[in-house]
């Protein structure tokens, strides 16, 4: 006979593998998008015409939407990982009866919402500097003033106390819980809309690098996921943030000095 605490395990495995095939859909998707040139295999599918109408739009020729749906797919391939150590703090409360499963999915779900608003400022902000020739349709900066303006911002915010009080909450997600718990579904979505909120005040500024690195470039995604990873683990985060500051406001200075020469 199965027992409930089965049940329940069974439930949270479900729920953990839905969570990482979301993140590698996302990967996956963005690098169908990020294709040149289509390789021999995808042109045998359906046609290299179709492969470079779909991984091959950018810019104002592929409209707004595609921008957003680009933005809406490397902030859940970015930042949806950062979310794991929160998440699981959640998925342990289960054993105690506090949270359910379907408490689990609000939570993704508050947390997801905040990002895809942030992703709709962002998608907005691309396809300005676009009309002003800011950027290239691939996303990537074409101004070493904009380059160095983002690089120097999210250099000196690595040091504001905002994102050290964002960053602190990151770092203790059961302090989070507890001190912020709402029972129910609409308990965890308003946790999911809090913990997505302190997440955007810690990387939003890490984020728009993308400008910098290219909105596209899938290494500049993954060394920036990687950073921000590392960030919000409580035995590296610390020795991470303000030294990765001094770096990005030096090399935002270099930038700054190649606009002059």
């Amino acid at each position: 006979m199965i027992s409930v605490w089965q049940i329940r395990a069974d439930t949270r495995a479900l729920a953990w593998i839905g969570f990482f095939a979301l993140i590698l859909a996302a990967w996956s998707a963005l690098f169908a998008m990020s294709l040149e040139v289509p390789d021999a295999t995808l042109r045998a599918l359906y046609g290299a015409d179709f492969w470079r109408s779909v991984c091959g739009a950018s810019g104002l020729s592929a409209g707004f939407g595609v921008t957003l749906s680009m933005w809406v797919l490397m902030v859940a391939a970015m930042m949806m990982p950062t979310f794991a150590p929160s998440l699981k703090t959640y998925s342990e409360l289960q054993s105690t009866e506090a949270a359910n499963a379907a408490g689990m999915a609000m939570l993704v779900l508050g947390y997801v919402a905040i990002w895809f608003g942030f992703s709709l400022l962002a998608a907005g902000l691309q396809t300005a500097f676009l009309k002003v020739g800011f950027v290239s349709p691939a996303g990537t900066s074409l101004s070493w003033g904009l380059n160095s303006a983002l690089l120097i911002l999210a250099g000196f915010y690595q040091f504001s106390t905002f994102k050290d009080a964002c960053l602190s909450r990151c770092r203790a997600p059961l302090t989070f819980f507890m001190g912020h718990w709402r029972p129910g579904s609409a308990g965890a979505l308003n946790m999911g809309l809090r913990l997505g909120a302190i997440c955007l005040g810690c990387c939003w500024a890490l984020m728009l690098l993308a400008f910098v690195g290219g909105t596209m470039n899938l290494l500049w995604m993954g060394l920036a996921t990687l950073v921000m990873v590392a960030e919000k683990l409580p035995q590296i985060g610390t020795p991470v943030t303000r030294p990765l500051g001094i770096l990005l406001i030096m090399t935002g200075v270099g930038a700054g000095v190649a606009t002059i020469y």
